[in-house]
């Protein structure tokens, strides 16, 4: 669906053409232009992005009506955008990939409506991100959809398929980020508007010499792209440890303070670099200075703390939704310790991104005690923390990759013993360690208390204290995809599917969806059965029913897992199959406890996670 748009003193009003003008002046009437001509095919050679936007997508709030996003005279609100962070020309990193806000927007045309342009990106990658949405004149709509190609430097070519979810009617749980308004001629109006990072594999060591953008999808819906670009392998990177984002929760507020967050390693190296995330957050988070070191005991650092720089400098400005990676420093990471990370916010931070089930005791400095990341001693860390917000993430220099556990409250530690390290994970990891067999993979746990595989707890915007997460379908590319050096990922989940009411055929899809989408992305996926919980209150026979029906289909899955794991066995009450052996039960008869956790770790046949 085109509209036809000209240019004005304010650039491009109204919806989808790609013209070749003069560039126009930032001042921007609310009065709708006289139509402009649209070539009637793509321009073959390839362009920067920016030279093909032919839409204007931003307006400032004093002028509404200066910009025409969707054909009928809505528009995303300039100041929205700053106060997210969302500056014109700041670089926005989503999911391992750096993205240009572009510097148009809110002047000039800041987006291109997809129908078949040459896009000029090249290099190598191993996937391709657009931040995009779709726009229809008519209202909020079901998204839009086309097929696009990427042409490799060697001549050959291959399709992709980019699909769009609408800007005002697409779900909060996928979303780059969102504004609280839309803009309008008649004036703004409270209403969510969302941008979208969208990613698609591409053929691995292979150099990419242009995309070609889908053509236009049809009569009812615009595909907008706002920028793209190739998503760089980690390449000599290996992820040690990592946390998933499972809520956005009120603090404090907590203001110019310092956290001192102890996480626990899996594979070592020489250098480091930690992650943080703005998740799920609608405004830009203040890291004032942050350091990294090994744990004494407690908040006490072995040693005085390394300094972490980002971009050269010591602290940064995540944007909402965003993520930011530290500088490589030097920092010898031992394998199986726990290191400390601290992190200074000057404030104030009323809410955060969190990670609720840490199993690990971490430390928060008091109220206005100022940058305390430095310090080695544990004095000005006056209270605990059982989460961790922000950090998701600590890579080490060099290694084999990773294997990525995505699961649910079993695998996320619940019952297991504090600061003891006992996840299964862990205890893989340190398998991993002692043998010589395979390679010594990092381990990375993504696991979430409460996570579903089909439906999402925590709906993705806003304050709240549900901490059960997106679904894994929502949260797959920003903790498995996305995640540094990951070769192998073990799927453990679909017990809380069952206990809330999803049948095993709406499981055994989600999960053929989820192996599906790891497959295209190059990884091996290992499928693990679901344990037993009769005794617990939601774990009923009608849920024991379908989840045997869940694992014989995992036992038999056809191809659809390169391996399966066989947890189900491992635990339960060879008596009573339908429930956990009480040696191993916790005693809530839903999570084993450290004898269980160790049970199902040690029964892995370490070569089923290499192909």
């Amino acid at each position: 669906m085109h509209v036809a748009r000209a240019w004005t003193a304010a650039g491009i009003v109204a919806g989808g053409v790609t013209l070749v003008l003069l560039a126009p002046s930032s001042a921007a009437p609310a009065s709708v232009p006289t139509q402009a001509t649209r070539p009637t095919r793509p321009t073959h050679k390839p362009l920067p992005l920016e030279r093909l936007f032919d839409n204007r997508a931003v307006s400032d709030d004093a002028r509404p009506g200066g910009a025409d996003f969707d054909g009928a005279g809505s528009s995303l609100s300039a100041q929205d955008l700053r106060a997210a962070g969302w500056t014109p020309g700041r670089d926005i990193a989503l999911d391992a990939a750096r993205l240009t806000w572009p510097r148009s927007a809110g002047a000039r045309p800041d987006n291109v409506i997809a129908d078949g342009q040459a896009v000029r990106l090249r290099g190598r990658g191993e996937a391709l991100t657009f931040l995009v949405a779709s726009s229809s004149p008519d209202g909020p709509g079901a998204g839009a959809s086309g097929v696009g190609t990427v042409r490799y430097r060697d001549g050959s070519s291959r399709p992709y398929t980019l699909s769009a979810p609408d800007w005002r009617a697409g779900p909060a749980a996928t979303k780059a980020v969102g504004l609280p308004h839309l803009n309008t001629a008649a004036g703004q109006r409270q209403e969510t508007a969302r941008l979208y990072a969208v990613t698609v594999p591409l053929e691995r060591g292979r150099d990419v010499a242009s995309v070609v953008l889908p053509r236009d999808p049809g009569p009812s819906a615009d595909l907008h792209v706002f920028a793209a670009s190739l998503r760089q392998p980690a390449d000599g990177w290996t992820g040690s440890w990592a946390a998933s984002t499972a809520g956005y929760t009120k603090v404090g507020p907590w203001t110019d303070q310092t956290l001192r967050l102890v996480v626990h390693t899996s594979a070592g190296g020489p250098r480091a670099r930690v992650r943080m995330e703005n998740t799920f957050a609608a405004s830009p988070v203040e890291i004032g200075h942050a350091t990294v070191a090994l744990q004494a005991s407690g908040a006490a650092a072995r040693g005085v703390p390394v300094p972490l720089t980002f971009g050269g400098r010591p602290g940064t400005s995540v944007p909402a939704g965003a993520q930011a990676f530290s500088d490589p420093v030097d920092f010898p990471v031992p394998a199986d310790a726990n290191l400390l990370v601290s992190i200074h916010l000057p404030g104030p931070v009323a809410a955060v991104p969190v990670h609720s089930q840490a199993t690990q005791r971490s430390y928060l400095s008091a109220a206005g005690s100022g940058d305390r990341t430095g310090e080695p001693g544990a004095e000005s860390y006056t209270s605990t923390l059982t989460t961790w917000p922000f950090l998701t993430g600590v890579d080490v220099r060099g290694g084999p990759g990773s294997v990525v556990a995505l699961g649910d409250s079993i695998t996320d530690g619940t019952k297991s013993t504090n600061d003891a390290n006992r996840r299964w994970p862990d205890v893989l990891s340190r398998r991993l360690r002692g043998q010589s067999e395979i390679p010594a993979y990092g381990v990375l746990n993504a696991g979430i208390s409460a996570n579903r595989v089909v439906a999402d707890r925590y709906p993705g915007e806003g304050v709240s204290t549900d901490t059960g997460g997106v679904s894994a379908q929502h949260r797959l590319e920003r903790d498995v995809l996305a995640q540094t050096g990951a070769r192998t990922v073990v799927v453990f989940q679909g017990i809380n599917d069952l206990r809330w009411g999803s049948s095993a055929e709406e499981l055994i899809a989600g999960l053929r969806s989820l192996a599906a989408r790891m497959h295209e992305r190059g990884l091996r996926v290992v499928g693990a059965t679901i344990a037993p919980c009769e005794g617990e209150s939601l774990c009923t026979p009608d849920a024991d029913a379908r989840r045997s029906a869940v694992n014989a289909f995992l036992r038999d899955s056809g191809g659809v897992f390169d391996a399966v794991l066989d947890f189900d066995a491992v635990v339960r009450d060879p008596e009573h199959p339908a429930r956990i052996l009480p040696a191993y039960d916790s005693g809530d008869h839903l999570h084993p406890g450290d004898a269980g956790l160790r049970a199902m770790a040690d029964s892995i046949d370490l070569r089923k996670l290499v192909g």
